[in-house]
C-alpha cells in the first residue's frame, strides 16, 4: 500500500490563533481525506490539537523558522499564518507541489490566488482563502468537545477570572478582575483565578483582592488540556481577549470577554452568540503594546457585572 500524501498547514502560533483556525483545518481535513494532515504549530498545542480532530499529527514549528525537514515535499502546503512573503517563502523552500496563499507581489508563485483583507474576522479569513482556493470551508464549524471526566467534580461549574493576556495593552486591571470576583462570590458562586506559569502572581494579587483562598487559584498548576478541560465545565468565565476566551467560545461556555486595542468583530466569539458577551470601547490601538489600552481601561467593573448578569437572565430563561 503506498504512503499516504502529505498536506502540511503552517499555523506556528499561539492558543487563540490556532483555535480561530479550527473550522480552515477541518475544512482540509474534509477535503483532503487521504492525505496525513499535519499542522506545523507549537507542540505545546498537540493534545488540542489531536483532539479537534482536524489532523494527524501537529511538527513543533516556531514563526518563520524553517519547516520540519518531514514536511518537505508535500503534496500541499497551506499558509495560515498570514499574508507573506516571509510565511510563504518558508513554505516554498520546503518544495511542496502545490501552495495555497494569500496572493503577495513579492512572491511570484503566489499570483492569482485570493487577496488579503484588512478588516476580517479572524476565522472567517482563513475559511475564505479556503473557500476561494476551491475548498469548502465553514466558519461556524468551531466548537471542540472535551470529556468532563478529565476535571475534579468540586472544580466544575465554576465561574472563572483569568485576568492575563500576552500583552499589557490587553490586561485589565488586577483590582477590577478582584472586584468582579467578589461580586460572583456574593451570588454563591465558586470562583477560581487562572493563568500561565508566568502569572501566577497576578492570579493570587487577584484572589488576595477577592478574598478567595489560596486554593481558587489554578494559574500555573494546569497544563493546556487541564484548562481547557476547566474552561469545558465551568459556568461562565471572565477575561480578556486571550486565549482563554476562544476556548470559551469552542466549547460553548458563556463568557464575557474584555477587549481593548483589538475589535471584537476580528478577534471575538460569534457575534450571533447569546452565551458570550464582548465589551469594547469601539476605539482599536496597539495590541503589543507595553501599557493597558485606554479603550480597555474605559471598561468599568459595573459593566462586566451588568453582563455577567444578562448571563443570568439567559441562564434563568433557558
Amino acid at each position: 500500500m503506498s504512503e499516504r500524501p502529505l498536506l502540511a498547514a503552517l499555523r506556528p502560533l499561539g492558543l487563540g490563533d490556532f483555535l480561530t483556525g479550527v473550522p480552515a483545518l477541518r475544512a482540509l481535513r474534509s477535503a483532503f481525506p487521504r492525505h496525513r494532515i499535519v499542522l506545523a504549530a507549537p507542540s505545546a498545542l498537540r493534545p488540542l490539537a489531536l483532539l479537534s480532530g482536524a489532523m494527524d499529527d501537529v511538527y513543533d514549528t516556531l514563526p518563520l523558522r524553517p519547516l520540519d525537514e518531514r514536511l518537505h515535499g508535500a503534496d500541499v502546503v497551506v499558509d495560515l499564518h498570514g499574508r507573506g512573503p516571509e510565511s510563504h517563502r518558508v513554505l516554498l523552500a520546503s518544495r511542496p507541489r502545490r501552495l495555497v496563499a494569500f496572493a503577495n507581489e513579492q512572491v511570484p508563485e503566489s499570483a492569482g490566488m485570493p487577496q488579503w483583507r484588512q478588516d476580517e474576522h479572524e476565522v472567517g479569513r482563513w475559511c475564505r482563502l479556503l473557500s476561494e482556493s476551491g475548498i469548502p470551508a465553514d466558519p461556524d464549524d468551531i466548537e471542540v468537545e472535551l470529556p468532563h471526566a478529565l476535571v475534579p467534580p468540586q472544580e466544575q461549574g465554576v465561574t472563572i477570572v483569568h485576568p492575563g493576556a500576552a500583552s499589557a495593552a490587553r490586561r485589565w486591571p488586577p483590582e477590577r478582575f478582584a472586584a468582579v470576583a467578589r461580586a460572583e462570590l456574593r451570588q454563591g458562586r465558586r470562583v477560581v483565578v487562572t493563568g500561565s506559569a508566568g502569572e501566577v502572581e497576578i492570579a493570587r494579587a487577584v484572589a488576595a483582592a477577592a478574598g478567595l483562598d489560596h486554593s481558587a487559584v489554578l494559574a500555573g498548576l494546569t497544563d493546556l488540556l487541564g484548562l481547557a478541560a476547566l474552561v469545558a465545565s465551568a459556568r461562565r468565565v471572565v477575561c480578556g481577549d486571550t486565549g482563554i476566551a476562544h476556548l470559551a467560545t469552542a466549547f460553548g461556555t458563556p463568557s464575557v470577554v474584555l477587549f481593548g486595542p483589538t475589535a471584537p468583530h476580528h478577534w471575538g466569539p460569534p457575534a450571533d452568540s447569546p452565551q458570550h458577551r464582548t465589551l469594547w470601547a469601539g476605539s482599536a490601538g496597539d495590541p503589543h503594546g507595553a501599557t493597558p489600552d485606554q479603550g480597555l481601561l474605559s471598561i468599568g467593573v459595573e459593566d462586566v457585572v451588568a453582563a455577567l448578569g444578562e448571563l443570568d437572565a439567559l441562564e434563568a430563561a433557558a
